[in-house]
This record gives C-alpha cells, structure tokens and sequence, in this order.
C-alpha cells in the first residue's frame, strides 16, 4: 500500500524532478513529511502542523502561500535558491499555490489545507460532480452579496493595496472614478499592506515600494486633501517627485512625517495591525463594516456579485449596500468601464479586466 503511495506520487513528479535540482530536493522533502505524517501520526497528523505552526483556521490564500514559502525559503532551501508565490486559488476546500523557483524561472504547485496545517507536492484530483451539496449546505465563508453585508450609518470601505502592484493600482483607479462620478471619498479609505521590521517600513515588491506606500500613508493621514490629486497622479507614470509637485503636497511636512518614526511609521503600523486582524494577504483586498469582500470565484475567476467587479459602479454598490442611509449616488450608474491595471495614463484598459487578480505578500 505505502508503495503503491509512493510510485502514485513520484510519477506524477518525476518530470519536474529530472529538470532542476532543488526543485527535486523541496518536492521530496515535502513527500517524506506529508507522508511520514500521514502514516506514522495515527491519524492524529500534527507533525507538519507543528513544523509548520499554523494554528488560525481560515487563513486567507495569500497569507497561508506565503507562509509556506517562507518555510520552503527559510528551513529547506536554505540559501541554495528562491521560491515567490506567483498565483493562488481554491480548489474544493484546499488552497493551490503556482510557486516559482526564481533562479530557475520554473513554477510547479503546491497544495495547502485551508487551515495552513498541512502541505502537499504536485497532486491530480479526479473531480466529482454532485448535483446537489452534502445535507444541502451553503458555504457562508464568502460575501458575495449584498443581503449579507451588515448594514452601517457611516460605511466604510477598506481597500488593501500596495503602492507598485499592478491590481492594487488598478483598485487605486477605479475608487479614485467612483469619488470623482459622485462617492463620498468618508466612505473609501486606502490601507496598505506590509510590515514594521527594525525600525523600518517593507512591503512585498521591496524598500522601493515600501517607501513609496509611506509617503501615501504620510499623505492620507497629514494632507488628506491632497490624496486622492497624488495617487491619480502617480498611477499615471509612478513619477513621484512631479506628482508631489503637480498636485501641490507640502514636501517638507511630507518629508518630517516619513522620517519621524513617531508619525509615519505609527501611521503605517496601525494599518499593517488592521491588515493582520483580518489575515489581508493580497493586493488588493476588499473590506466593508468588518466583512472581507470575496470579489471572483476562485476556480473559475468569474466575478461573484450580481452588481459586477473591479469597476466604479461595482464598488459604489458594495458600499450603498452597506450603508444605512443611501446616497444620491446610489441610484446612479457609474463607470462600468474595465480599468487598466498597473501604472497607464488612461483609465481604461480595453476589454481586460485581469479578472480577480491580485499581488499576494
């Protein structure tokens, strides 16, 4: 039986095995956990757990991938090479990571349990169609409309980003559209996503992008009213010093706020502290009145709301569904044109929405 396990797996392996080296070594480490785990734990399998320490239930797919490539970094290549997380889905209550072996520019899968407890190689699935859901239950994990958003008197809507992927510019753009067709920018706040570490301010793309998330943070919280003027500007050319220019920020009050770890990076760690509280692990990522917004179907990448995605109508929906009191705005149509993804001098991008993409930490 455990041979028959093993020849199963290893064939399904054995051409990316033959190609790359480390691609051999993490993918028959991961084997001989996995395995082990499963065969000697009892049933109880919390070896790989432990390894692994993931405790929450519930990560999202971006926190959880990035996890794991962390371990896969950290404890088994060891400085021998470099695994990033190109893509992440959902597949039939598993997360399915395309990681990328950056020396080699080669990507392979992983799989993940929801709970980030357990990790697994390359795998095939025979997929079963059931007509009907077991004891025909609903997945209430996912909002996806809007009798599920809990209504408020002052909603508002948390967009996660950082400042350099190209679909956190993308949601940049498209709430920049629905504040100028009509959306009161209280209702909309940018965050951004990244960490404190020594002092200093990162984020997933590197120190460039960490700086530039920043200065946007120093920006919203010191010159409110020059926010939504800067970033419209930036995500044009990513030209800051003539955007701070062009669209008038003061950049001497910017410039104490960047450097004064007292100011900014209280700033900035109050949303990396909003971020972590609610496991925001991709750019972007959508929060209304506490709830996390599930934009696009995992497997299939088709936009969930019956009000549309990734537009400025889509998004002024979400946010008159939240709210109490609705504003004139609400009975108007927005722009329900696609908005183009990372930095571009025109709001549309033709027929390409990029779907449901997102930069994951």
């Amino acid at each position: 039986m455990i041979k028959d396990v093993f020849k199963n797996i290893w064939s399904k392996m054995e051409e990316i095995i033959e190609k790359n080296a480390i691609i051999s070594v993490i993918i028959v480490l991961i084997v001989v956990i996995a395995l082990a785990t499963s065969i000697y734990a009892k049933g109880d399998m919390t070896l790989l757990g432990n390894i692994f320490s993931f405790q929450a239930k519930g990560l999202t797919a971006q926190v959880a991938g990035q996890k794991a490539i962390d371990f896969i970094n950290n404890n088994i290549l060891k400085g021998t090479g470099t695994v990033s997380l190109k893509e992440t889905q959902e597949v039939s209550g598993m997360y399915k990571f395309k990681i990328t072996f950056v020396e080699q520019n080669q990507d392979t899968d992983i799989y993940l349990t929801r709970d980030g407890r357990y990790l697994f190689p390359v795998m095939e699935g025979i997929p079963i169609d059931l007509d009907e859901k077991i004891d025909g239950g609903t997945d209430t994990s996912k909002i996806t409309s809007c009798e599920q958003i809990e209504k408020a008197d002052a909603p508002v809507l948390q967009a996660f980003v950082v400042s350099q992927c190209p679909f956190g510019l993308q949601m940049q753009r498209i709430l920049a559209k629905a504040i100028e067709q009509g959306v009161s920018a209280d209702n909309i706040i940018i965050r951004y996503i990244g960490s404190v570490a020594d002092g200093k301010i990162t984020s997933m793309h590197g120190d460039a992008e960490a700086q530039e998330n920043l200065k946007q943070i120093c920006i919203r919280e010191e010159q409110a009213s020059k926010y939504w003027s800067y970033v419209s500007c930036y995500m044009k050319k990513g030209e800051t010093d003539s955007c701070l220019t062009s669209t008038g920020v003061n950049k001497t009050s910017l410039n104490a706020c960047v450097s004064d770890s007292s100011k900014g990076l209280v700033y900035a760690q109050e949303d990396f502290s909003i971020s972590d509280q609610y496991g925001v692990g991709g750019s972007p990522t959508l929060i209304i009145n506490g709830l996390l917004i599930e934009e696009f179907d995992a497997s299939t990448n088709e936009c969930l709301w019956t009000t549309g995605c990734r537009t400025a109508d889509a998004e002024k929906s979400i946010i008159c569904c939240a709210s109490n009191n609705e504003a004139g705005v609400c009975s108007q149509t927005l722009s329900k044109d696609p908005a183009a993804s990372g930095f571009s001098e025109t709001y549309t991008s033709g027929s390409d929405s990029d779907g449901g993409a997102s930069c994951g930490t």
